[in-house]
Protein backbone atom coordinates (compact mmCIF):
# COMPACT_ATOMS: atom_id res chain seq x y z
CA UNK A 1 0.00 0.00 0.00
CA UNK A 2 2.82 2.46 0.44
CA UNK A 3 3.77 2.68 -3.01
CA UNK A 4 -0.43 3.88 -3.45
CA UNK A 5 0.81 6.59 -1.38
CA UNK A 6 2.17 8.63 -4.25
CA UNK A 7 5.75 10.02 -4.61
CA UNK A 8 5.04 13.69 -3.09
CA UNK A 9 2.67 12.44 -0.37
CA UNK A 10 5.20 12.48 2.73
CA UNK A 11 6.95 16.05 1.57
CA UNK A 12 3.71 17.51 1.35
CA UNK A 13 1.85 16.55 4.59
CA UNK A 14 5.24 16.63 6.49
CA UNK A 15 4.58 20.78 6.14
CA UNK A 16 1.25 20.38 7.85
CA UNK A 17 -0.02 21.56 10.83
CA UNK A 18 -2.42 19.30 11.84
CA UNK A 19 -1.78 15.07 11.94
CA UNK A 20 -1.91 13.27 9.30
CA UNK A 21 -2.28 9.18 9.64
CA UNK A 22 -3.03 6.51 7.22
CA UNK A 23 -4.22 3.30 7.92
CA UNK A 24 -4.74 -0.03 6.75
CA UNK A 25 -8.25 -1.89 7.51
CA UNK A 26 -7.40 -3.63 10.35
CA UNK A 27 -6.71 0.09 11.75
CA UNK A 28 -2.72 -0.33 11.73
CA UNK A 29 -0.80 3.09 10.91
CA UNK A 30 1.11 2.92 7.92
CA UNK A 31 1.90 6.02 7.82
CA UNK A 32 2.10 9.71 10.12
CA UNK A 33 3.22 13.34 9.15
CA UNK A 34 5.67 15.40 11.50
CA UNK A 35 2.91 17.10 13.07
CA UNK A 36 1.59 14.01 14.89
CA UNK A 37 5.02 14.24 16.81
CA UNK A 38 3.93 17.80 18.29
CA UNK A 39 0.24 16.68 18.83
CA UNK A 40 0.70 13.21 20.08
CA UNK A 41 4.18 12.69 21.48
CA UNK A 42 5.27 9.99 19.09
CA UNK A 43 7.53 10.15 16.24
CA UNK A 44 6.08 8.49 12.81
CA UNK A 45 8.64 5.60 13.39
CA UNK A 46 6.97 4.86 16.40
CA UNK A 47 3.71 5.03 14.91
CA UNK A 48 4.37 3.22 12.21
CA UNK A 49 3.52 -0.62 11.91
CA UNK A 50 1.44 0.06 15.80
CA UNK A 51 -2.33 -0.34 16.00
CA UNK A 52 -4.69 2.89 16.03
CA UNK A 53 -5.44 2.37 19.39
CA UNK A 54 -2.59 3.37 20.67
CA UNK A 55 -3.78 6.55 20.98
CA UNK A 56 -6.71 5.13 22.85
CA UNK A 57 -9.01 7.79 21.41
CA UNK A 58 -12.45 8.10 23.15
CA UNK A 59 -14.72 7.77 20.60
CA UNK A 60 -13.41 4.09 19.34
CA UNK A 61 -15.08 2.54 22.03
CA UNK A 62 -18.74 1.93 22.67
CA UNK A 63 -20.69 -0.51 25.50
CA UNK A 64 -22.11 -3.07 23.73
CA UNK A 65 -25.54 -5.05 24.51
CA UNK A 66 -23.77 -7.51 27.09
CA UNK A 67 -22.39 -4.69 28.85
CA UNK A 68 -18.89 -5.05 27.35
CA UNK A 69 -16.90 -2.57 26.13
CA UNK A 70 -16.36 -3.14 22.24
CA UNK A 71 -13.97 -1.35 19.88
CA UNK A 72 -15.71 0.02 16.81
CA UNK A 73 -14.36 2.14 13.85
CA UNK A 74 -16.48 4.87 12.97
CA UNK A 75 -14.61 5.21 10.09
CA UNK A 76 -14.91 1.94 8.36
CA UNK A 77 -18.11 1.61 9.68
CA UNK A 78 -19.88 4.57 7.94
CA UNK A 79 -16.82 5.74 5.00
CA UNK A 80 -16.26 8.70 6.87
CA UNK A 81 -15.36 10.90 10.29
CA UNK A 82 -16.19 14.76 9.90
CA UNK A 83 -15.77 17.15 12.35
CA UNK A 84 -15.89 14.84 15.09
CA UNK A 85 -14.41 15.71 18.53
CA UNK A 86 -12.36 13.20 20.37
CA UNK A 87 -10.08 12.68 23.52
CA UNK A 88 -7.18 10.77 23.03
CA UNK A 89 -3.83 10.37 24.95
CA UNK A 90 0.09 11.15 24.42
CA UNK A 91 2.79 8.81 24.68
CA UNK A 92 3.38 10.28 27.70
CA UNK A 93 0.88 9.49 29.13
CA UNK A 94 -1.34 13.26 29.25
CA UNK A 95 -4.83 13.71 27.44
CA UNK A 96 -5.22 15.79 24.31
CA UNK A 97 -8.36 16.87 22.43
CA UNK A 98 -8.68 16.61 18.66
CA UNK A 99 -11.11 17.25 16.04
CA UNK A 100 -11.11 14.37 14.06
CA UNK A 101 -12.02 14.58 10.08
CA UNK A 102 -11.54 10.83 8.33
CA UNK A 103 -11.92 8.91 4.81
CA UNK A 104 -11.75 5.81 3.39
CA UNK A 105 -8.96 5.25 0.61
CA UNK A 106 -10.28 2.84 -2.82
CA UNK A 107 -8.35 1.09 -5.04
CA UNK A 108 -9.15 1.17 -8.67
CA UNK A 109 -11.33 -1.18 -8.21
CA UNK A 110 -13.12 0.53 -5.60
CA UNK A 111 -12.00 -1.85 -2.83
CA UNK A 112 -11.13 -0.24 0.46
CA UNK A 113 -7.25 -0.47 1.06
CA UNK A 114 -7.43 1.70 4.55
CA UNK A 115 -8.11 5.18 5.40
CA UNK A 116 -6.48 8.55 6.09
CA UNK A 117 -7.56 10.64 9.06
CA UNK A 118 -6.33 14.42 10.28
CA UNK A 119 -6.25 15.69 13.85
CA UNK A 120 -6.52 19.36 14.86
CA UNK A 121 -5.45 19.90 17.94
CA UNK A 122 -8.24 21.71 20.13
CA UNK A 123 -6.73 21.39 23.50
CA UNK A 124 -6.26 25.28 24.19
CA UNK A 125 -9.88 25.53 23.19
CA UNK A 126 -11.08 22.79 25.38
CA UNK A 127 -9.20 24.47 28.23
CA UNK A 128 -11.01 28.29 27.25
CA UNK A 129 -14.17 26.23 27.59
CA UNK A 130 -13.57 24.89 31.15
CA UNK A 131 -12.63 27.94 31.89
CA UNK A 132 -15.66 29.63 31.31
CA UNK A 133 -17.48 26.76 32.46
CA UNK A 134 -15.51 27.59 35.89
CA UNK A 135 -16.59 31.59 35.45
CA UNK A 136 -20.60 30.39 34.85
CA UNK A 137 -20.38 28.13 37.83
CA UNK A 138 -18.87 31.49 40.02
CA UNK A 139 -21.61 33.29 38.33
CA UNK A 140 -24.80 31.15 38.57
CA UNK A 141 -26.53 30.25 41.50
CA UNK A 142 -26.96 26.73 42.94
CA UNK A 143 -30.07 25.69 41.34
CA UNK A 144 -29.17 26.81 38.04
CA UNK A 145 -29.82 24.62 35.29
CA UNK A 146 -28.02 25.15 32.07
CA UNK A 147 -27.79 28.62 32.38
CA UNK A 148 -31.67 28.70 32.99
CA UNK A 149 -31.95 30.59 36.86
CA UNK A 150 -35.13 29.88 38.92
CA UNK A 151 -36.98 27.42 41.05
CA UNK A 152 -40.77 28.12 40.34
CA UNK A 153 -42.53 25.07 40.13
CA UNK A 154 -43.99 25.78 36.53
CA UNK A 155 -40.38 26.63 35.56
CA UNK A 156 -39.08 23.28 37.56
CA UNK A 157 -41.72 20.89 34.91
CA UNK A 158 -40.14 23.20 32.08
CA UNK A 159 -36.35 21.80 33.01
CA UNK A 160 -38.02 18.41 33.35
CA UNK A 161 -39.44 18.72 29.81
CA UNK A 162 -36.06 19.87 28.55
CA UNK A 163 -34.33 17.07 30.17
CA UNK A 164 -36.81 14.51 28.36
CA UNK A 165 -36.30 16.38 24.74
CA UNK A 166 -32.67 16.73 24.64
CA UNK A 167 -31.82 12.52 24.46
CA UNK A 168 -34.82 12.39 21.69
CA UNK A 169 -34.42 12.97 17.86
CA UNK A 170 -37.87 14.62 17.50
CA UNK A 171 -38.42 18.19 16.84
CA UNK A 172 -38.78 20.72 19.38
CA UNK A 173 -41.01 24.34 19.56
CA UNK A 174 -40.11 26.48 22.48
CA UNK A 175 -43.16 28.85 22.63
CA UNK A 176 -42.51 32.18 25.16
CA UNK A 177 -42.54 35.77 24.99
CA UNK A 178 -40.14 37.89 23.78
CA UNK A 179 -37.29 38.06 26.58
CA UNK A 180 -38.10 34.62 28.30
CA UNK A 181 -35.04 32.99 27.43
CA UNK A 182 -36.14 30.75 24.61
CA UNK A 183 -32.86 30.44 23.39
CA UNK A 184 -31.55 29.74 26.57
CA UNK A 185 -33.36 26.46 26.52
CA UNK A 186 -32.32 25.59 23.02
CA UNK A 187 -28.63 25.75 23.98
CA UNK A 188 -29.77 23.30 26.81
CA UNK A 189 -31.21 20.78 24.59
CA UNK A 190 -28.31 21.09 22.30
CA UNK A 191 -25.79 20.84 25.37
CA UNK A 192 -27.92 17.61 26.62
CA UNK A 193 -28.61 15.88 23.67
CA UNK A 194 -26.67 13.22 21.92
CA UNK A 195 -25.86 16.04 18.93
CA UNK A 196 -23.78 17.79 21.63
CA UNK A 197 -20.47 16.97 19.67
CA UNK A 198 -21.84 18.29 16.77
CA UNK A 199 -22.98 21.15 14.86
CA UNK A 200 -25.16 24.09 16.84
CA UNK A 201 -26.58 26.16 14.34
CA UNK A 202 -28.59 29.43 14.73
CA UNK A 203 -30.61 31.39 12.59
CA UNK A 204 -33.20 34.39 13.09
CA UNK A 205 -36.02 33.98 11.05
CA UNK A 206 -37.57 37.58 11.90
CA UNK A 207 -34.57 39.07 10.80
CA UNK A 208 -34.15 38.31 7.31
CA UNK A 209 -35.70 39.32 4.36
CA UNK A 210 -37.80 36.35 2.41
CA UNK A 211 -34.85 36.23 -0.82
CA UNK A 212 -32.11 36.36 1.86
CA UNK A 213 -33.86 33.75 4.94
CA UNK A 214 -33.55 31.19 2.03
CA UNK A 215 -30.44 31.68 1.06
CA UNK A 216 -29.43 31.25 4.38
CA UNK A 217 -31.27 27.77 4.97
CA UNK A 218 -30.80 26.73 2.11
CA UNK A 219 -27.47 27.86 0.92
CA UNK A 220 -27.10 29.14 -3.05
CA UNK A 221 -24.63 28.44 -5.93
CA UNK A 222 -22.84 31.26 -7.97
CA UNK A 223 -25.14 33.28 -9.74
CA UNK A 224 -28.48 32.05 -8.48
CA UNK A 225 -29.13 36.56 -8.02
CA UNK A 226 -27.32 39.09 -8.06
CA UNK A 227 -24.04 39.37 -5.88
CA UNK A 228 -24.07 35.75 -5.80
CA UNK A 229 -20.42 35.51 -6.51
CA UNK A 230 -19.67 32.28 -5.22
CA UNK A 231 -21.40 28.93 -4.05
CA UNK A 232 -22.45 29.38 -0.41
CA UNK A 233 -23.67 26.24 2.35
CA UNK A 234 -26.71 27.26 4.07
CA UNK A 235 -27.74 26.54 7.57
CA UNK A 236 -28.93 23.09 6.95
CA UNK A 237 -25.56 21.95 5.62
CA UNK A 238 -23.69 23.72 8.18
CA UNK A 239 -25.74 22.09 10.81
CA UNK A 240 -25.60 18.30 9.65
CA UNK A 241 -25.20 15.92 12.27
CA UNK A 242 -26.08 18.46 15.00
CA UNK A 243 -29.14 20.79 15.77
CA UNK A 244 -30.29 23.79 13.98
CA UNK A 245 -32.08 26.45 16.32
CA UNK A 246 -35.06 28.29 13.89
CA UNK A 247 -35.47 31.22 16.47
CA UNK A 248 -39.02 33.11 15.56
CA UNK A 249 -40.73 30.33 12.90
CA UNK A 250 -43.17 32.00 13.04
CA UNK A 251 -42.23 35.15 10.95
CA UNK A 252 -40.91 32.75 8.31
CA UNK A 253 -43.06 33.35 4.83
CA UNK A 254 -45.51 30.78 3.59
CA UNK A 255 -43.46 30.29 0.21
CA UNK A 256 -40.40 29.27 2.35
CA UNK A 257 -42.52 27.49 4.96
CA UNK A 258 -42.76 25.21 1.87
CA UNK A 259 -38.95 24.21 1.26
CA UNK A 260 -38.71 23.92 5.05
CA UNK A 261 -41.55 21.15 5.24
CA UNK A 262 -39.66 19.35 2.59
CA UNK A 263 -36.60 19.30 3.84
CA UNK A 264 -38.19 17.80 6.98
CA UNK A 265 -39.70 15.10 5.30
CA UNK A 266 -37.82 13.80 2.85
CA UNK A 267 -34.34 14.83 4.86
CA UNK A 268 -33.00 16.51 1.93
CA UNK A 269 -32.45 20.43 0.52
CA UNK A 270 -31.58 22.31 -2.81
CA UNK A 271 -29.24 24.96 -2.89
CA UNK A 272 -31.36 27.91 -4.02
CA UNK A 273 -30.45 28.48 -7.67
CA UNK A 274 -29.36 24.39 -7.83
CA UNK A 275 -31.89 21.32 -8.30
CA UNK A 276 -29.02 19.19 -7.20
CA UNK A 277 -30.43 17.12 -4.01
CA UNK A 278 -28.49 17.26 -0.66
CA UNK A 279 -29.13 14.82 2.10
CA UNK A 280 -29.21 16.21 5.55
CA UNK A 281 -29.25 14.80 8.93
CA UNK A 282 -30.51 17.60 10.98
CA UNK A 283 -32.53 17.71 14.04
CA UNK A 284 -35.05 21.16 14.52
CA UNK A 285 -35.23 23.21 17.46
CA UNK A 286 -37.63 25.94 16.24
CA UNK A 287 -38.90 29.05 18.99
CA UNK A 288 -41.83 31.50 18.43
CA UNK A 289 -43.43 34.19 20.53
CA UNK A 290 -46.43 34.21 18.14
CA UNK A 291 -49.93 31.82 18.72
CA UNK A 292 -48.86 28.99 15.76
CA UNK A 293 -52.00 27.94 16.17
CA UNK A 294 -54.09 30.78 15.71
CA UNK A 295 -51.26 31.66 12.55
CA UNK A 296 -52.81 28.16 10.90
CA UNK A 297 -56.32 29.24 11.49
CA UNK A 298 -55.82 32.20 9.51
CA UNK A 299 -54.31 30.62 6.62
CA UNK A 300 -50.26 32.43 7.85
CA UNK A 301 -48.97 29.36 9.34
CA UNK A 302 -49.04 26.30 7.40
CA UNK A 303 -50.66 22.68 9.16
CA UNK A 304 -48.76 20.34 7.45
CA UNK A 305 -45.43 22.39 8.77
CA UNK A 306 -46.85 23.15 12.34
CA UNK A 307 -47.60 19.57 13.23
CA UNK A 308 -44.60 18.05 11.69
CA UNK A 309 -42.55 20.84 14.01
CA UNK A 310 -44.86 20.88 17.40
CA UNK A 311 -43.87 17.52 18.33
CA UNK A 312 -42.60 18.08 21.69
CA UNK A 313 -43.37 21.83 22.45
CA UNK A 314 -42.03 23.55 25.51
CA UNK A 315 -43.84 26.36 27.22
CA UNK A 316 -41.93 29.03 28.97
CA UNK A 317 -43.95 30.92 31.51
CA UNK A 318 -43.38 34.52 31.20
CA UNK A 319 -41.52 36.38 34.47
CA UNK A 320 -44.81 37.78 36.13
CA UNK A 321 -45.90 34.15 36.53
CA UNK A 322 -42.46 33.32 38.81
CA UNK A 323 -42.34 35.87 40.63
CA UNK A 324 -40.42 33.96 43.33
CA UNK A 325 -37.22 33.83 41.14
CA UNK A 326 -36.77 37.55 40.62
CA UNK A 327 -34.63 37.93 43.73
CA UNK A 328 -32.77 34.97 42.08
CA UNK A 329 -32.47 36.28 39.03
CA UNK A 330 -31.72 40.29 40.48
CA UNK A 331 -28.54 38.42 42.79
CA UNK A 332 -27.46 36.68 39.19
CA UNK A 333 -27.00 39.84 37.40
CA UNK A 334 -25.70 42.01 40.13
CA UNK A 335 -22.70 39.58 40.47
CA UNK A 336 -22.09 40.04 36.23
CA UNK A 337 -22.37 43.75 36.88
CA UNK A 338 -20.20 44.19 39.53
CA UNK A 339 -17.34 42.24 37.84
CA UNK A 340 -18.28 43.96 34.54
CA UNK A 341 -18.54 47.65 35.94
CA UNK A 342 -15.51 47.43 39.15
CA UNK A 343 -18.71 49.19 40.83
CA UNK A 344 -19.25 48.10 44.92
CA UNK A 345 -23.02 47.89 44.37
CA UNK A 346 -23.73 45.37 46.67
CA UNK A 347 -27.49 44.88 46.09
CA UNK A 348 -31.08 46.51 46.09
CA UNK A 349 -32.82 47.90 49.07
CA UNK A 350 -35.53 46.57 50.24
CA UNK A 351 -38.50 48.83 49.00
CA UNK A 352 -36.57 48.49 45.66
CA UNK A 353 -37.04 44.69 45.42
CA UNK A 354 -40.36 44.83 46.20
CA UNK A 355 -41.46 47.36 43.09
CA UNK A 356 -39.29 44.69 41.06
CA UNK A 357 -41.26 42.24 42.34
CA UNK A 358 -44.50 43.70 41.73
CA UNK A 359 -43.95 44.79 38.39
CA UNK A 360 -45.33 43.18 35.71
CA UNK A 361 -42.01 42.81 33.54
CA UNK A 362 -43.74 42.99 29.87
CA UNK A 363 -40.02 42.60 28.76
CA UNK A 364 -39.47 39.65 31.14
CA UNK A 365 -36.04 38.61 32.06
CA UNK A 366 -34.05 40.86 29.28
CA UNK A 367 -35.79 43.90 30.33
CA UNK A 368 -35.47 42.84 34.15
CA UNK A 369 -31.58 42.56 33.06
CA UNK A 370 -31.43 46.22 31.02
CA UNK A 371 -33.07 48.02 34.53
CA UNK A 372 -30.24 46.45 36.86
CA UNK A 373 -28.25 47.52 33.66
CA UNK A 374 -29.36 51.38 33.80
CA UNK A 375 -29.59 51.22 37.21
CA UNK A 376 -25.58 50.68 38.03
CA UNK A 377 -25.21 53.43 35.15
CA UNK A 378 -27.14 56.24 37.57
CA UNK A 379 -26.46 54.64 41.15
CA UNK A 380 -23.42 56.06 42.88
CA UNK A 381 -23.71 54.50 45.90
CA UNK A 382 -23.49 51.10 48.06
CA UNK A 383 -27.10 49.86 47.86
CA UNK A 384 -29.60 50.62 44.38
CA UNK A 385 -32.70 52.66 45.23
CA UNK A 386 -36.29 53.20 43.85
CA UNK A 387 -34.79 56.64 42.38
CA UNK A 388 -32.35 54.29 40.50
CA UNK A 389 -34.93 52.73 38.61
CA UNK A 390 -36.54 53.53 35.33
CA UNK A 391 -39.78 55.72 35.98
CA UNK A 392 -41.78 52.42 34.58
CA UNK A 393 -41.07 50.87 37.62
CA UNK A 394 -41.47 53.97 40.29
CA UNK A 395 -45.62 53.96 38.66
CA UNK A 396 -47.69 54.23 41.55
CA UNK A 397 -50.64 51.26 41.66
CA UNK A 398 -48.71 49.31 39.26
CA UNK A 399 -50.73 46.65 36.91
CA UNK A 400 -49.33 43.67 39.21
CA UNK A 401 -49.99 40.20 37.57
CA UNK A 402 -51.11 41.65 34.18
CA UNK A 403 -49.31 42.40 31.17
CA UNK A 404 -48.86 45.40 29.24
CA UNK A 405 -50.21 45.60 25.93
CA UNK A 406 -46.91 45.89 23.45
CA UNK A 407 -48.03 49.33 21.77
CA UNK A 408 -47.98 50.71 25.46
CA UNK A 409 -44.45 49.93 25.73
CA UNK A 410 -42.92 53.57 24.02
CA UNK A 411 -44.99 54.98 26.67
CA UNK A 412 -42.98 53.89 29.56
CA UNK A 413 -39.67 55.49 28.44
CA UNK A 414 -40.76 58.92 30.40
CA UNK A 415 -38.64 62.21 29.43
CA UNK A 416 -36.62 62.46 32.62
CA UNK A 417 -35.36 58.79 31.74
CA UNK A 418 -34.04 59.43 28.32
CA UNK A 419 -32.77 62.06 29.45
CA UNK A 420 -30.89 60.75 32.57
CA UNK A 421 -29.37 58.08 30.39
CA UNK A 422 -28.44 60.43 27.56
CA UNK A 423 -26.37 62.30 30.07
CA UNK A 424 -24.62 59.26 31.25
CA UNK A 425 -23.68 57.97 27.89
CA UNK A 426 -22.81 61.55 27.05
CA UNK A 427 -24.81 61.92 24.11
CA UNK A 428 -24.56 58.12 22.92
CA UNK A 429 -27.84 57.39 21.24
CA UNK A 430 -26.67 53.69 20.70
CA UNK A 431 -25.69 53.23 24.23
CA UNK A 432 -28.92 55.12 25.95
CA UNK A 433 -30.90 52.75 23.73
CA UNK A 434 -29.19 49.62 24.60
CA UNK A 435 -29.73 50.75 28.62
CA UNK A 436 -33.83 51.73 27.80
CA UNK A 437 -34.22 48.29 26.34
CA UNK A 438 -35.31 49.66 22.85
CA UNK A 439 -33.99 50.30 19.35
CA UNK A 440 -32.48 53.42 18.12
CA UNK A 441 -35.44 54.17 16.24
CA UNK A 442 -37.52 53.64 18.87
CA UNK A 443 -35.23 56.07 20.76
CA UNK A 444 -35.29 58.83 18.36
CA UNK A 445 -39.04 59.27 18.03
CA UNK A 446 -39.55 58.99 21.26
CA UNK A 447 -36.85 62.23 21.78
CA UNK A 448 -38.72 63.59 19.06
CA UNK A 449 -42.50 63.27 20.98
CA UNK A 450 -40.58 64.80 23.87
CA UNK A 451 -38.59 67.48 22.08
CA UNK A 452 -35.16 66.07 23.43
CA UNK A 453 -31.88 67.22 21.78
CA UNK A 454 -28.78 65.42 22.53
CA UNK A 455 -27.46 69.37 22.25
CA UNK A 456 -28.80 70.10 24.90
CA UNK A 457 -28.33 67.45 27.12
CA UNK A 458 -24.60 67.69 26.85
CA UNK A 459 -22.54 70.59 25.95
CA UNK A 460 -18.97 70.62 24.17
CA UNK A 461 -16.08 71.04 25.89
CA UNK A 462 -14.37 74.07 26.37
CA UNK A 463 -11.48 74.73 23.83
Amino acid sequence: MKSDLGEYWKAIVDTMMDGVMVVDTDGVIIAANKAMKDISGYNPEELSGKPCTILDCDRCFVTGPNGQTEKICPLFASGEVIKRRCQMRRKDGSLFYTLKNATVLKNTNGKIIGGIETLTDISNLVEKERTIQELKDLFLPGDAFEGIIGSAPNLHAVKELIQNAAVSDAPVMIYGESGTGKELVANAIHSLGKRNSEPFIKVSCAALNESLLESELFGHVKGAFTGAGRNRIGRFEAAHKGDLFLDEIGDVPLSTQVKLLRALQEKEIERVGDHTTISIDVRIIAATHRDLEQMCTKGRFRKDLYYRLNVIPIYLPPLRERREDIPLLINHFLKILRKRSGKPISGVSELTMQKMIDYPWPGNIRELANVLEYAFVVCHKEMISPQHLPHALTQENPATGSSRRKDDLPRLRQRDDIVKVLETTQGSRQDAARLLGISRVTLWKLMKKHGIRVEGIVRPAAS
